[in-house]
């Protein structure tokens, strides 16, 4: 997959993508998000990667936000930088997201790590919430799901007085699950992402999707049951006796039930 704004490989059953704007802070643009959107539906669709990394280029910066050069003089929807379809796209992949920190995670960047599934950090990360400081705010993934990592009183204090953390003071409060010396970051974000790609895929797609249902309402517990249970559902000797009891328009074997 060819790209402008990020870069993709695979590494065996890893799927790696790096924000790659390192010259601006590997902020992302509309495009950039329509992007990440794109790369992750094609992740869906394919059966080679199992766990993804996302990680920004250069040493310095992981992701300080957004910016909207380029968007439509607008205040429908066509104004408006489309980060909620990079989030979604994020949360709603059915394979674990490792964000892999190599910098700064600043405002929207902070967001970004945020929903990932885990977190790993060079040691001199830095993770921060900006938005007031600037007359700006995030009232969805910035809020809930920080709420859920650090607790209420933490995640006002990260909103409100927008405190600069260490990546050793963000796994402290729970921010992040890991921290490693700057030169290990890729090594082992690598380790990491391999000892989980060796888990059962479905198993992990189910409980990723049992932990969205919590925010995700319909859709989230729709995911479970589509995504895993119905797949288990219809290659079961019972619905293959129902659905051929109906073709040929007679009672199902009650015999089959169950297995």
């Amino acid at each position: 997959m060819a790209f402008e704004t990020i870069l993709y490989e695979e590494d065996g059953p890893l799927g790696i993508i790096t924000l790659n704007r390192p010259d601006d802070g590997n902020m992302f643009t509309e495009t950039m998000c329509h992007e990440i959107r794109d790369c992750m539906q094609a992740i869906r669709r394919e059966t080679r990667t199992r766990v993804i990394i996302l990680t920004g280029a250069g040493d310095r910066y992981f992701c300080i936000g957004g910016r909207k050069d380029g968007m439509e003089d607008t205040k429908l929807y066509a104004g408006v930088l489309p980060t909620l379809d990079m989030y979604e796209a994020i949360d709603r992949l059915q394979k674990p997201v490792i964000a892999s920190v190599n910098g700064y995670a600043v405002g929207g960047g902070n967001v970004l790590q945020v929903v990932c599934d885990l977190t790993i950090a060079k040691e001199s990360a830095v993770f921060r919430q900006v938005g007031p400081m600037m007359g700006s705010f995030d009232a969805g993934y910035g809020t809930w799901y920080l709420e859920d990592l650090i607790g209420k009183k933490r995640a006002r204090e990260m909103w409100y007085c927008n405190p600069r953390l260490s990546a050793a003071e963000a796994k402290e409060i729970g921010l992040i699950n890991r921290v490693v010396p700057d030169d290990k970051l890729a090594e082992e974000t690598r380790a990491w992402a391999l000892d989980i790609a060796d888990r059962g895929a479905m198993a992990l797609a189910a409980i990723k999707g049992s932990f969205n249902a919590r925010h995700g309402g319909v859709s989230g517990l729709a995911r479970v049951m589509h995504d895993q249970q119905l797949r288990l559902y219809l290659d079961s000797k019972e619905a293959k006796e129902l659905s051929a009891s109906f073709r040929e328009k007679r009672k199902p074997d009650p015999d089959t039930f169950g297995h």
